[in-house]
């Protein structure tokens, strides 16, 4: 199975999600993330995750788009813009949304890095949590 997780910027949340997916799943399942408005991996999210054992250094930012060829069979949208503009895959694709606050704006308002991790730490234990449940969803 070929599952596709989809955020609006491909930085964080769908990157956490990859990563996860690979690191629990990688024998069972084909994971891949994309952006409906790709703007490059975060940094942070890069951290936290190499802080639970899962490196998403290599991973790039993606367009949606680069997988409008591929043979996906499932999207999870995990952020509420995505699941919004979420486009029509060609062919018997099922969507499913499992929402995730976005780190940065989180962070946002925070006067340290340390203090911005603590969101960034919640969210990336949400999304493993959700990762760990993909059998139910997805068989």
């Amino acid at each position: 199975m070929r599952i596709l997780f989809l955020c609006t910027g491909n930085s964080c949340r769908s990157q956490m999600a990859e990563g996860w997916a690979r690191h629990t799943w990688g024998d069972r399942y084909t994971a891949f993330s994309a952006g409906s408005a790709p703007h490059g991996l975060d940094p942070l999210a890069v951290r936290v995750m190499a802080e639970a054992g899962v490196d998403i250094s290599g991973h790039r930012s993606k367009s949606v788009t680069e997988f409008f060829d591929s043979s996906i069979d499932l999207v999870i949208t995990v952020c509420d813009k995505a699941r919004g503009t979420c486009p029509v895959f060609p062919g018997d694709v099922d969507t499913i949304h499992a929402g995730f606050e976005d780190p940065p704006a989180l962070a946002r308002e925070d006067q340290s890095e340390e203090e911005a991790l603590i969101f960034y730490r919640r969210v990336r234990d949400g999304i493993k949590a959700f990762v760990e449940g993909l059998p139910k969803f997805v068989g």
